[in-house]
C-alpha cells in the first residue's frame, strides 16, 4: 500500500496531462490559421493571372507588378496600424484602448506564451491584401502605379479593416447596436473594396477608346485562357479565405461564427460549393460569355458569404443563381454610364456585396445572436449594407479625386498609347513578339521563310 499513488500525485498527472491537452489544442488552432493564410496567398496568384489576362499584352506586366506590389504594401501597413484601428474603433471614429496592438507591443512579435495574435494577424493581413487586388484589376491599363499603390495603402490598411472593427469585431457597434451579420464578409471586405473602386473609377476615367461617341467598345483581353485560369485559382484561394472567417475555438466548444454563434466547416462546405455552381450557371444564363462565366463562380460565393453559417443549400444555389443574372445587368448599368470597370470588380464584388447583406436580413430574418445582442433583422442588414457602401466610395473617390487634382492619378496620353509596360516596368511580356507564342511573321510567311533558310 505504499507504493500506491496518493490523491495528490494522481491531481499532478491529471494537471499534467490536461497541460499538455491545452498545448496540442492551441498549436491545432495556430497550425488551422496557418494554412488558411497559404492558401489565402493562392488568391493573390490568381488575381496576378487574372488581370494580367484581361490586359492587352503591352499592359501586361504593369497589371502583374500592381498585383504583387500591393501584397507587399498592403502587409507593413496592415502591421503599423491596421491591426491597431481593428482594435481600437469597434464603437465608430472615436478610439479605445488598444495597446496590445501597436507593432511595439510584445505581443506583436515573437513571444512563445502568445499563440494567437500573430496568426490572426497574418490571416487579416491578407484580408486587407484582397481589397487591393480587387482595385486593382479594374483600374489596368490607365493607373500610374504610384497612385495606385498610395489607394491601396488606405485601402488594405485603414479602410475595410475600419468597417470590420464596425461589422466584425466583437463589440463593432453594427453588431451590437443592430445584429448585423457577416460572416464570409460580403460586406466587410468586398462591398468596401467594390465600392472604393467605384468612386476611384469615376475619377480614373475609361481607357482610351472604351468609349466612342457614348458607345462602349469592347476591348479584349490578350489572353483569355489565363484570366480563366486565374478567376479559378481565385476559387481554390477563397477556400482559405472562408476558413479564416471561422473561429477554431478546440475543446468542448468548437467551432463558432466571429459572432459567437455555433457553425461548422460542414455548413461552410454545403453553401460554399452550391454558391459557386449557382453563381457560375446564373451568369452563364445571362451572357454565354466565358468571362463572365467563370466570374460567376465569384459572385455566387461572395453572394452567400455572409449568411454561409444560417442557409439550405438549395437556398444557396437559388440565391446565387439569381445574383448571378441580376450581377450581369448591374454591369451593364454602370458601362451605360461610362464606367469602364475593365474586370467588373464594382460588379462582382461590390454589388453582390451589399446584395449578400440585404439578402441574409431577407431569408434569415429573426436568426437569434448570441444573449445580449440584437436579433438579425432585415433593418439592420440594410443599415450594414449602406454603411458598407459609403464607407467604400466616400474615401474611394475622396482620394482619388485628390490624386486627379495633382495630375498624378492617371499615366500620360502617349503613355497609354504604347503601353505602360514600356513606360513604367520597362520589360516586355512576350519579347518574341506581339502575341503569346507567336513571332511578328504571319501564317502565310512561314512556308516562304523556311523554304529560303533550306535554300
Amino acid at each position: 500500500m505504499e507504493n500506491s499513488p496518493t490523491l495528490e500525485s494522481l491531481q499532478a498527472a491529471l494537471d499534467a496531462q490536461q497541460a499538455v491537452f491545452e498545448m496540442h489544442q492551441a498549436m491545432n488552432i495556430e497550425v488551422f490559421y496557418w494554412w488558411c493564410t497559404a492558401i489565402m496567398l493562392m488568391i493573390h496568384a490568381g488575381f496576378l493571372a487574372y488581370e494580367m489576362g484581361a490586359s492587352r499584352s503591352k499592359n501586361a506586366l504593369a497589371a502583374g507588378i500592381k498585383n504583387i506590389l500591393a501584397i507587399a504594401v498592403i502587409i507593413p501597413a496592415f502591421y503599423l496600424f491596421g491591426w491597431w484601428i481593428y482594435n481600437a474603433f469597434p464603437n465608430g471614429f472615436v478610439p479605445i484602448e488598444a495597446a496590445a496592438a501597436l507593432p511595439w507591443s510584445a505581443s506583436m512579435g515573437p513571444d512563445v506564451q502568445d499563440m494567437g495574435t500573430g496568426i490572426f494577424w497574418a490571416a487579416f493581413a491578407l484580408f486587407g491584401a484582397t481589397t487591393g487586388s480587387i482595385l486593382s484589376g479594374a483600374v489596368i491599363e490607365r493607373i500610374r502605379v504610384s497612385s495606385f499603390l498610395i489607394l491601396t495603402i488606405f485601402l488594405g490598411g485603414v479602410v475595410w479593416i475600419m468597417a470590420g472593427a464596425w461589422g466584425w469585431h466583437p463589440d463593432g457597434w453594427l453588431l451590437t447596436k443592430f445584429g448585423y451579420h457577416d460572416l464570409g464578409a460580403s460586406g466587410v471586405v468586398h462591398a468596401v473594396a467594390g465600392f472604393f473602386t467605384l468612386g476611384v473609377l469615376m475619377n480614373l476615367g475609361a481607357r482610351k477608346g472604351k468609349f466612342i461617341n457614348g458607345v462602349p467598345q469592347i476591348i479584349s483581353p490578350h489572353s483569355l485562357p489565363m484570366t480563366l485560369i486565374g478567376l479559378m485559382m481565385i476559387i481554390f484561394g477563397f477556400f482559405g479565405f472562408l476558413g479564416g472567417c471561422i473561429i477554431f475555438n478546440g475543446g468542448e466548444t468548437g467551432w463558432s461564427t466571429i459572432y459567437g454563434t455555433p457553425t461548422n466547416l460542414s455548413a461552410f462546405a454545403f453553401n460554399t460549393l452550391m454558391g459557386f455552381a449557382g453563381g457560375i450557371i446564373g451568369c452563364y444564363i445571362a451572357t454565354r460569355d466565358p468571362f463572365w462565366t467563370m466570374s460567376g463562380g465569384l459572385v455566387g460565393i461572395i453572394s452567400v458569404a455572409a449568411g454561409l453559417d444560417l442557409y439550405s443549400p438549395s437556398l444557396a444555389f437559388i440565391i446565387a443563381v439569381c445574383t448571378g443574372i441580376v450581377a450581369i445587368q448591374f454591369a451593364k448599368f454602370l458601362e451605360k454610364r461610362g464606367i469602364d470597370d475593365a474586370v467588373g470588380a464594382v460588379t462582382v464584388h461590390g454589388f453582390t456585396g451589399l446584395a449578400a447583406l440585404v439578402m441574409v436580413g431577407v431569408f434569415a430574418g429573426g436568426t437569434p445572436n448570441i444573449e445580449g445582442l440584437p436579433a438579425i433583422s432585415f433593418t439592420g442588414q440594410l443599415i450594414g449594407a449602406a454603411v458598407m457602401g459609403l464607407m467604400g466610395f466616400v474615401p474611394g473617390y475622396g482620394l482619388s479625386l485628390l490624386l486627379k487634382k495633382a495630375n498624378i492619378l492617371r499615366v500620360p496620353e502617349a503613355c497609354e498609347d504604347i503601353g505602360i509596360d514600356e513606360v513604367e516596368i520597362l520589360a516586355k511580356p512576350y519579347p518574341e513578339g506581339s502575341v503569346p507564342a507567336m513571332t511578328a511573321m504571319t501564317t502565310s510567311e512561314v512556308p516562304n521563310k523556311l523554304a529560303s533558310s533550306e535554300a
